[in-house]
């Protein structure tokens, strides 16, 4: 099992030197799912919400929550993000709205923190305007499906 890297010998929070790393090709895409009451789904997928596009603003958040992550969870790198990319899916047979967040850049560090914060926002931004009509909703499945670049390579879930 690997060391802790934001610890240093002594056990304190440290953020982790990447200086001596080479800069590689990095990409990350992380999911989020969010279930809801199919009416709710509906209104979403329908373009009915009061509020306006669902989707285009819980989009908008996910990429200024990737941008910021650094801000967001202590120890992360201020990164040069190259792109940022959130897709919503509407699934009506789960009633349910599919979430995932790819991230990419070239640089000394991975971009996984940012695509998990990515479609974590993205979902915690749907709730945010829906959450009127439906506070049941639930968030889960907030997991990295996969990873490129750097010394560990390519990592996958599937």
């Amino acid at each position: 099992m690997n060391d802790l890297t934001h610890l240093d010998s002594k056990g304190r929070a440290q953020m982790v030197d990447v200086g001596a790393k080479e800069v590689s090709q990095r990409i990350a895409t992380a999911e989020a799912v969010i279930s809801m009451q199919p009416e709710t789904l509906a209104m979403i997928a329908e373009g009915k919400h009061k509020k306006g596009d669902v989707f285009a603003v819980a989009r908008i958040a996910g990429i200024q929550a990737a941008k910021k992550c650094s801000d967001l969870i202590p120890l992360c790198h201020p990164l040069m993000l190259s792109s940022v990319n959130v897709d919503l899916e509407a699934d009506s047979s789960k009633s349910q709205v599919n979430i995932k967040a790819t991230c990419k850049l070239a640089g000394q560090t991975g971009v996984e923190m940012e695509a998990l914060t990515a479609a974590s926002i993205a979902a915690l931004t749907i709730y945010d305007m829906c959450k009127a009509v439906d506070r049941g909703m639930t968030i889960s499945q907030v997991q990295l499906l996969e990873k490129s670049g750097g010394k560990s390579g390519r990592w996958s879930r599937t």
